[in-house]
């Protein structure tokens, strides 16, 4: 099935919005409409395993700052997340089912 293009639009929104509010602009987003639409769903599900994961990996990358590893991972997590969200967001507005790589699948 096809998505709308409302469901194209707010499944680009959940990216969009979090360069403005990382957490609650996607989160309410996804949570509103992720019963209406299954596109919606699946990518408020993928933002928020995105958002962990990334979590995660920058965690690690600020903990390895003391061994001086971090300072090369730091950067690299950044620049990997900022493109990340650019191009799941076009893929949301194409209307593409996107599975964001690298990502721990938390919520299926």
């Amino acid at each position: 099935m096809v998505p709308s293009e409302d469901e194209r639009l707010l499944a680009m929104l959940i990216y969009v919005t979090s360069f403005f509010t990382v957490i609650i602009g996607p989160l309410l987003i996804w949570l509103l409409k992720r019963q209406e639409s299954i596109f919606i769903d699946h990518h408020g599900k993928q933002y928020v395993n995105f958002l962990i994961s990334y979590t995660i990996y920058f965690i690690i990358a600020k903990f390895l700052i003391i061994l001086l590893i971090g300072i090369v991972f730091v950067p690299i997590v950044a620049i990997a997340a900022f493109i990340t969200v650019i191009v799941a967001a076009i893929k949301a507005y194409k209307g593409e089912t996107y599975y964001i790589p690298f990502v721990i699948h938390i919520f299926r």
